[in-house]
């Protein structure tokens, strides 16, 4: 057992590693490498291995899922994101429901309360699956905004639904009582719990070091008192608390919710080894034409409820058409649907084995059809978009900022991402685009939206953050297009601490300038200008006329080809024309830079 789980562990973390070198959703090297580890090798048999506690730990997984999914729901991203953003995360979802439910009890056969519980799971689209999608697409801001909010709200919105349904099919169908006591118990355990640990963190009554092993334990306590209180009410608790704590006013969450995605991806990776390796591949193709049927239900759903929910929202037709195909089921709704069926066949529910095999046939279906045709369908609508030409600028700090306002002022979409608040605040002060977190986490994977931008310019005050930011979106957008600015610690060190030449980005402004120096010369009053240059008037002839020190910093040529200056010899490409946008200051003013603090 051992040695089994430690292999379910190292191929669960190297399915999201393949994942992310592939840019494919992470649902599919895990199911894929369960599936072999499961009934194709027998080299896992979770039934046997975890016996009776298979299902008690498939529940607190899903459990924790659930709330780290409840607390990125934000209630004012509901409105502030579009109308058709709300209109599809709040009655399209419920119509969306609807539709596919009556598609599979109606035209394809399903029982009718296994019909709305299917249907309940495939509402949930969710950001591991939409994401990689989006990056390969590279389809219009329009489209790709829409898409991408849509994911991240509609997670737990989908997932209440879920539960909802599975708890009316437990205990509603006996008795609509026992079904109000569920709920009532799972949102009364769920609102104490948040308020309550809300008041914990407000009050700083725990050190800073326990915050998320304590959120994690009072999950997991709120969970199994919920269920105490009323059976199978637990999972309903956890996402309502999930979504209140994520809304509490003076509760900072975000070190929590950092915890909880690295945590949910470390449950998800195990999880789904152990679900694929429960899926017999011989059940999904025993759904035969049923199978096929409920995915063409599933993806003619889709284009009615987009269409009503996108009226009047000023859309063309081929917008909606591209929103309306993209809709890959993912995580949440295999977690779930495997939950869900394990607890079903326990209380002798018929039909419940059937619900899993329908439910990863619609997964696979629409990851790899969508997976292979987004691309060429976009390019078909003309929503394809051009070159990337936005910039991601790694640091808040005042070099950044003045470099990233030049350049939004010459038509360059920027992004700054940073970890310190305050410098991220005043970014957004001077209207900015923003992103508070660290680009290389968890979080930045799911919510840091680079549609346009195709260029990493890495200008931290930390070397080796640099340096992994570098290494990181160097297979993003080409190993050509990210650069790092040099700063004080890149002064010339020991063998033991130097960065292999093997890692080390491409330098920005050259070997002399650093970090530090133009922070001295824009403390001292030095702009960033655009400078014409002709035939008739050099460089040097600017540099003589106006007696000014200069540190050129970009060529721009057009179509908003920016080229970054490395080497003085990348102004020979200049040539005698063109645009130079370069750091100038008044020699006159002052004879050397103020020293910042």
């Amino acid at each position: 057992m051992l040695y089994t789980l430690a292999a379910v562990l190292v191929l669960g973390v190297g399915a999201q590693w393949l994942s992310w070198r592939l840019r494919l959703p992470s649902i599919l090297p895990l199911l894929i490498l369960g599936i072999v580890a499961g009934p194709v090798t027998g080299l896992l048999d979770p039934d046997e291995m975890f016996g009776p506690i298979l299902f008690p730990m498939v529940s607190l997984g899903v459990a924790l899922v659930l709330f780290e999914g409840g607390m990125t729901l934000k209630f004012r991203d509901l409105g502030s994101h579009g109308r058709v953003v709300t209109h599809l995360v709040s009655w399209g979802a419920l119509l969306n429901w609807l539709l596919i439910a009556a598609g599979c009890h109606f035209i394809a056969g399903l029982a009718g309360d296994i019909a709305m519980l299917f249907a309940a799971l495939m509402v949930v689209t969710g950001p591991t699956v939409i994401n990689p999608l989006l990056r390969t697409m590279r389809a219009d801001n329009g489209v790709s905004q829409v898409l991408r909010w849509e994911g991240i709200l509609i997670d737990p919105v989908g997932a209440l639904l879920a539960v909802l349904v599975f708890q009316y099919l437990l205990t509603g169908q006996n008795s609509l009582m026992l079904f109000a006591e569920s709920v009532l118990a799972g949102s009364v355990t769920g609102l104490a719990g948040a308020w309550s640990l809300g008041m914990v963190l407000r009050r700083h009554w725990v050190p800073e070091y326990l915050l998320n092993v304590l959120t994690l334990a009072w999950v997991v306590m709120v969970f199994a008192g919920s269920d105490a209180l009323a059976h199978e009410s637990g999972l309903l608790a956890v996402t309502i608390m999930g979504i209140w704590m994520g809304n509490m006013r003076d509760v900072s969450v975000n070190e929590i919710l950092s915890f909880k995605e690295s945590l949910s991806v470390l449950i998800i990776s195990v999880l789904f080894i152990v679900l694929g390796a429960r899926v017999d591949p011989n059940n999904i193709i025993d759904t035969g034409w049923q199978g096929a049927v409920i995915i063409l239900v599933v993806l003619l759903a889709r284009p009615v409820v987009v269409w009503l929910s996108t009226l009047r929202s000023g859309l063309r037709w081929q917008q909606k058409a591209l929103i309306a195909w993209v809709a890959p089921r993912g995580i949440v709704a295999a977690a779930v649907s495997s939950l869900f069926a394990l607890r079903l066949e326990e209380a002798g529910h018929e039909g419940a084995s059937i619900l899993v095999a329908l439910t990863f046939l619609v997964i696979i279906a629409t990851v790899l059809l969508q997976s292979v045709s987004a691309r060429p369908m976009t390019r078909a609508l003309g929503l394809a978009e051009a070159e990337p030409h936005g910039l991601l600028i790694l640091g808040a700090n005042p070099v950044s900022r003045t470099i990233g306002r030049a350049l939004r002022d010459q038509g360059f979409r920027v992004k700054i991402a940073d970890t310190s608040y305050d410098e991220i605040r005043t970014a957004r002060m001077e209207g900015l685009e923003v992103y508070y977190g660290d680009p290389l986490s968890a979080h930045a994977d799911q919510f840091l939206e680079l549609t346009g931008i195709g260029r990493l310019f890495a200008m931290s005050r930390r070397t080796r953050w640099n340096t992994l930011a570098c290494m990181k979106y160097r297979s993003e957008f080409g190993p050509q297009r990210v650069f790092s600015l040099r700063n004080s610690e890149d002064r010339p060190k020991s063998d033991r601490e130097r960065i292999n030449d093997e890692y080390a980005p491409p330098r920005m402004f050259g070997e002399d300038v650093s970090l530090e120096k133009l922070a001295s010369l824009i403390a001292g009053g030095a702009k960033i200008k655009t400078i014409r240059l002709s035939e008739d008037f050099s460089l040097e002839d600017y540099r003589a006329e106006n007696r000014v020190g200069l540190i050129p910093l970009f060529t721009l040529g057009d179509k908003q080809r920016l080229r970054v200056i490395e080497k003085p010899e990348d102004l020979d490409a200049l040539g005698t024309t063109g645009n130079l946008m370069a750091l100038v200051w008044n020699k006159e003013d002052s004879s050397k830079p103020k020293q910042t603090a």
